[in-house]
């Protein structure tokens, strides 16, 4: 082998300890398998335009090719309308004059929606049909008794006791029924003027089987009182009832016979589907009818599109407040996030180095000087000057990386700073000394590839903390300008429509599963600096 190419592999080539450390992190599958999942993710990401988007990868049309995601094309070019706007692709993919062309052809990227894009309500395919809710409402009435148990008035009690309301009072309330214990306690102590609590209990009743007598809470007054008002209600959960039916536009039900649709009649049926068919001309009222003793009602409902809407064909995990796609803004909040992540860890670990190298390199006056001004800076409140700055300047990306990169770099000086404590009094570095290299090139090619085991540490940790801070500023709503994609932005949706189940836990599962990986690959760097690998505490 020649001299040269033993000087190139010298040079060039990893030395025997990184490439230990190396196959050490290779060896952790956990690890290994999380850093290229994160790389693939990451890529993807760059090349969200290729995934997902409203504009076309490639266009024919009227003899022509057209690269719009490559280049920017007037409205005017595809429709001579005189416009130099940004035009509107898929208006254009259904206009006649598009469609009326033979050689025509416009590809969209895999997911045809672009991370500002709001989705048409109309494109969105619902079932053509009415819900009809019908309900049988509970039976409720009351009773007012006197001390002795006698019926002072009645309201709407003949389904229970078998007897017209009028005909009721005088009556003692036990010829129609045997009061339960607690409910006989709670009536003397009401009359007694003593406090007492709310009672519910079951007692037979004379027409209606079994019904709940309820008594209210009772506060003492000025004077016992002459009569105290019990309610009935029918027992068992059964006795309100809904069904849901489903009507089309020929007022045929799709839901075959629930019971309550069996028991009504025949007129009665016609007129609720009739008005079941009018909703699909425009909202219609509510229906409300007594049958016997009971009271019915029908509510006629035809589902439409309000955002944030569930998911759905061609929209997997479904649509945010605005109607964009959630898949698409978490894709393209995933290049967002990782790429705030490594320029700010990357610039933040930089200034770190060359802070803590100084310090630890000079000491003495340099180093003390150091530490009193880092511990000033550090102690100004970072989201306050945040919010100024942004109230000044508005929010920005390159904002939101200066401001919380002044501040970021703190943490890996003072490691630096010890390490280069630990290793300026060592043979090599006082050998340089004598020799009288220059300060600059004792630090930074003798003394930091010596105590860089910090920063390749703590590299992925910072990364999985950048990106949840970010996460966390834009949920405040102080991170990136709006309508920037954003993790956050879609969890601070997700609190404004706690229904909407999706805008909590797919942007929750995408920050998860990112920061596992980072976790992960951390971990694994951190084992693999380990030179006591196979030590164990006895």
């Amino acid at each position: 082998m020649t001299t040269d190419v033993q000087e190139r592999r010298r040079r060039w080539g990893l030395n025997p300890v990184t490439r230990k450390r190396l196959q050490r992190f290779r060896d952790m599958r956990r690890a290994w398998g999380s850093f290229w999942i994160l790389i693939v993710l990451y890529a993807i990401s760059l090349v969200s335009e290729l995934v997902a988007g409203n504009q076309p990868l490639y266009m024919r049309y009227r003899g022509r090719s057209y690269f719009p995601l490559l280049r920017f094309y007037p409205e005017d070019v595809f429709t001579g309308s005189g416009r130099m706007t940004r035009p509107d692709y898929k208006q254009i993919a259904g206009s006649e004059a598009f469609r009326s062309d033979p050689g025509r052809r416009m590809v969209f990227p895999l997911i045809p929606f672009g991370p500002l894009e709001t989705v048409r309500p109309d494109s969105i395919a619902l079932p053509d049909q009415v819900l009809l809710t019908l309900t049988r409402e509970a039976v409720v009435g009351a009773v007012s008794l006197s001390s002795d148990g006698a019926i002072l008035s009645a309201e709407n009690c003949a389904f229970f006791l078998g007897v017209p309301d009028a005909d009721m009072a005088g009556r003692n309330i036990d010829f129609f029924m045997e009061l339960p214990a607690a409910v006989r306690d709670g009536l003397r102590a009401r009359f007694q003027n003593r406090a007492a609590a709310s009672v519910s209990a079951e007692a037979p009743l004379r027409k209606a089987g079994t019904g709940l007598l309820s008594l209210s809470t009772y506060t003492p007054r000025r004077e016992a009182p002459g009569s105290v008002r019990m309610l009935l209600r029918e027992a068992g959960a059964g006795r309100a009832a809904t069904e849901k039916l489903r009507v089309d536009r020929d007022g045929r039900v799709a839901t075959g016979r629930p019971p309550l649709w069996s028991d009504l009649d025949a007129s009665r049926q016609r007129i609720l589907l009739d008005k079941a068919r009018s909703r699909f001309e425009g909202p219609v009222s509510e229906e409300r009818w007594q049958e016997g003793e009971r009271w019915l009602r029908a509510a006629f409902d035809k589902e439409s599109v309000t955002y944030p809407w569930r998911p759905c064909p061609g929209h997997p995990l479904g649509l945010d407040s605005a109607g964009r796609d959630v898949l698409v803004r978490i894709l393209y909040s995933l290049r967002t996030s990782l790429t705030f992540g490594l320029l700010l860890v990357v610039v933040t670990m930089l200034v770190g180095v060359v802070v803590g190298a100084v310090q630890g390199y000079y000491g003495g006056w340099v180093d003390l000087l150091g530490q009193r001004t880092i511990e000033i800076w550090e102690s100004l409140p970072f989201l306050y000057i945040l919010i100024l700055m942004g109230s000044v300047f508005g929010r920005s990306f390159a904002l939101l990386l200066i401001c919380y990169g002044i501040f970021n770099w703190i943490g890996i000086s003072y490691y630096m700073r010890a390490e280069f404590l630990r290793l300026r009094k060592q043979a090599f570095v006082e050998a340089a000394w004598c020799m009288g290299l220059p300060a600059w090139k004792i630090i930074f090619r003798h003394i930091l590839p010596n105590a860089l085991v910090p920063v390749v540490t703590f590299f992925p940790f910072s990364l999985v903390g950048a990106v949840g801070v970010l996460a966390a500023l834009d949920y405040l709503g102080f991170g990136m300008p709006p309508p920037t994609p954003s993790w956050g932005e879609l969890l601070a949706q997700a609190q404004e429509f706690n229904w909407a189940w999706w805008l909590s836990l797919y942007p929750s599962l995408a920050l998860f599963i990112v920061m596992l990986l980072g976790v992960f690959i951390g971990e694994g760097v951190r084992a693999a600096f380990d030179p006591r690998r196979y030590s164990r505490l006895e």
